[in-house]
């Protein structure tokens, strides 16, 4: 099916997009740049015309509240001739355009048996869209690359989008070589770059457009408003890096937990520690925000089991309801200092983070020194970034503080 799109409803920098058959593209820039939206339009269109999308994110549970969404909204902004052209499955999480049968599949990658099999009912697959691509590895990436395989009149593309973190990153170190600082677009024969920030999106409310350019975060107005890449700074942790740990199997998991309920979230970590090897192994995380003591007891059952977590004690009346709601929750003994000594102790180990815990790495990498008005470090810990922290300050205590092991009381728990 033909269609010509109409420009009024595209920004002004996507718009000549809209036909790039460039094997790979990146999207990337400030926060509320209109990147994802502008994706699930293209890919609406190109359905009709025939080709085959997958869309994935690093985990599998936060589709439908992007990229799902992001689709539908794409599809309901077209004239009602056209948007009755899909069939929207939203248990299946699949859309197919009527008049040729080509689709639109979601998966996470934490779902792997999942992306080994899914394959579009008609053809193959000629278009992979990786939202917040940061948060993936670069041994996902080249897998993906594989699927993109088998004949089609279409080009094959793979497309990712993020708001760019820190040029340590490896999409940074092999697909940035030749990006010049201040442009905005990079282009070659198997690559094409695309930078926008918010000043770009024509169709962003003023409140959130004064948001972003009166933001005060040195690093937030670099990398969120300005959508810069940012480097590590005085950040407090460097002994971390990210595997793949799903095969990672321990019969002594610890779990800690950092309470929340609306603007913070209630963040719980699930750590194996091998103390010969000063190694810590981050293997899951729970990141949950509005629940209460009882929807939370609910979410931790299943991920606790029968083990013990250890609770940010400045709530005991938090720890006591989930106590009465069976789960097995004790309070961190916080001393005189606590927070820089349990710091200095995480310093100390090599810390290993499963790739499926994002507001872990998030948190590692934006975790910083105060600065005072100088700029020069205070080396005090800034009161933020931290929920996910905490909870692993929590969970190792009886490690890193001997006292914690002999004071502990567990009985009548």
């Amino acid at each position: 099916m033909a269609i010509k799109p109409l420009p009024k409803l595209y920004n002004d920098k996507y718009y000549r997009r809209l036909k790039d058959d460039t094997r790979l593209q990146i999207f990337f820039g400030g926060a509320s740049s209109g990147k994802s939206f502008f994706i699930a339009q293209r890919i609406v269109l190109d359905t009709l015309s025939g080709r085959n999308t997958l869309v994935l994110r690093n985990v599998a549970r936060t589709l439908r509240g992007s990229c799902w969404n992001e689709v539908i909204k794409a599809i309901n902004a077209l004239k009602p001739i056209l948007r009755d052209c899909f069939n929207i499955s939203k248990s299946e999480m699949l859309i197919t355009a009527m008049n040729n049968g080509a689709q639109i599949l979601f998966a996470g990658l934490d779902d792997v048996e999942k992306i080994k099999s899914i394959t579009p009912a008609n053809g193959v697959l000629t278009d992979i869209w990786i939202e917040e691509a940061t948060e993936t590895s670069y041994d996902d990436f080249k897998q993906l690359e594989k699927r993109l395989r088998g004949e089609s009149r279409h080009p094959k593309r793979i497309t990712l989008s993020f708001n760019p973190v820190y040029k340590e990153h490896w999409i940074f170190r092999q697909f940035f070589g030749n990006w010049q600082d201040g442009a905005s677009e990079y282009h070659d024969d198997g690559l094409s770059i695309l930078k926008t920030t918010y000043k770009d999106n024509r169709f962003l409310t003023d409140d959130d457009r004064l948001a972003l350019e009166n933001e005060q975060d040195e690093y937030y107005r670099e990398v969120y408003s300005l959508g810069n890449w940012g480097t590590l700074g005085d950040v407090i942790f460097r002994n971390w890096r990210s595997e793949d740990l799903s095969a990672f199997n321990t019969d002594k998991p610890l779990f800690g937990l950092d309470f929340g309920f609306s603007s913070d979230p209630a963040a719980g970590v699930k750590v194996h520690y091998d103390r010969a090897q000063k190694k810590i192994y981050i293997l899951d995380e729970l990141h949950e925000k509005g629940m209460t003591n009882s929807q939370l007891a609910e979410s931790l059952k299943p991920w606790v089991g029968g083990h013990y977590i250890t609770c940010d004690s400045s709530e005991p009346k938090s720890i006591k309801e989930l106590q009465n709601l069976g789960i097995r929750a004790i309070g961190a003994k916080k001393g005189p200092d606590s927070v820089m000594h349990g710091i200095q102790w995480l310093q100390g180990h090599e810390i290993i983070v499963d790739v499926r815990c994002q507001h872990m790495k998030n948190e590692l990498q934006l975790y910083q020194w105060r600065k005072d008005k100088d700029g020069q470090s205070m080396r005090v810990p800034e009161d933020r970034n931290n929920h996910h922290i905490d909870a692993l300050r929590y969970c190792l205590e009886h490690e890193s503080t001997a006292r914690y092991a002999t004071a502990l009381n567990l009985k009548g728990l």
